[in-house]
């Protein structure tokens, strides 16, 4: 599935957007999926939880894909 999603400011940090998205229910999922190397950031798996993810970055996890706008 693609989408699309807007933020507000100049980034959102990785653990919240997983949050946002509704990809993890909490905090600790979100960590669990970042530290499991499940969460790629323009084609690369992103291991920094708080990584200040911008507009026009690609989120990939689990056949999901999101790009920032």
């Amino acid at each position: 599935m693609t989408s699309t999603f807007k933020i507000e400011g100049e980034y959102i940090e990785l653990m919240a957007l997983l949050k946002a998205l509704g990809i993890a229910s909490t905090g600790g999922h979100a960590k669990h999926l970042i530290d499991a190397g499940l969460v790629l950031r323009n084609g690369e798996i992103e291991y920094r939880r708080r990584a200040k993810m911008i507009i026009g970055d690609v989120v990939e996890i689990e056949n999901d894909e999101v790009t920032l706008t």
